[in-house]
């Protein structure tokens, strides 16, 4: 039995450093694109986005659907946007403001999981989109929170599952909490990025 239980946990401990090291070559790949991109493009290309990347709210509510809706553009890309806050603080404001968000979905895709876990249009979400996802709840409960609250696995689709297989709560919401610590340490490398390229 105690060999069972390690053997378990060995298997947990690789699943949650396997996923670390995608979301650090992830955080390489959009750190190495933001470096060239500063370098290479020219900016009077990027005005034509002006519009859309200037309207706070048009964004941060870009966010938010995209956060509701199993992540389809990456968070990355938002706290590369934040960096246009020059300022330290408005910048770590408004990066505290998307993480925020990210819970906040992630809260919300827990109760829509939750309530809609009988309804057809989420059988067919669940079997379409989420199916892997499934087994590794199965077979890694609070560990597929906790990697999908710091790695790029769809933090809002993971929600949506734990909730329609009636995770407490409780529990749910303190891991999801290190949803927190993945904008932390993003935004700490692109302003070092920021300020160093």
């Amino acid at each position: 039995m105690c060999m069972k239980v390690i053997i378990m946990e060995k298997g947990k401990l690789q699943f949650l450093l396997r996923n670390i090291v995608k979301s650090v070559i992830l955080l390489g790949v959009f750190l190495t694109a933001f470096i060239l991109g500063r370098r290479f493009i020219n900016s009077d290309y990027l005005t034509v986005l002006d519009p859309l990347l200037d309207n706070n709210l048009i964004m941060l509510s870009l966010f938010f659907i995209s956060e509701i809706i199993v992540g389809i553009i990456p968070p990355e890309l938002f706290v590369m946007w934040a960096l246009q806050f020059n300022q330290l603080s408005i910048f770590v404001a408004v990066v505290t403001l998307l993480a925020s968000i990210s819970y906040c979905s992630g809260l919300i895709g827990f109760a829509i999981g939750l309530f809609l876990n009988r309804s057809l249009y989420f059988r067919y979400m669940k079997a379409r989109f989420l199916k892997k996802l499934d087994r590794q709840l199965d077979k890694f409960g609070l560990y597929l929170i906790l990697v999908a609250a710091l790695t790029p696995l769809p933090f809002s689709g993971v929600c949506m599952l734990v909730g329609s297989v009636r995770y407490p709560f409780r529990k749910f919401a303190i891991i999801a909490l290190t949803r927190f610590l993945r904008f932390a340490l993003y935004a700490l490398v692109f302003w070092e990025a920021n300020i160093s390229f």
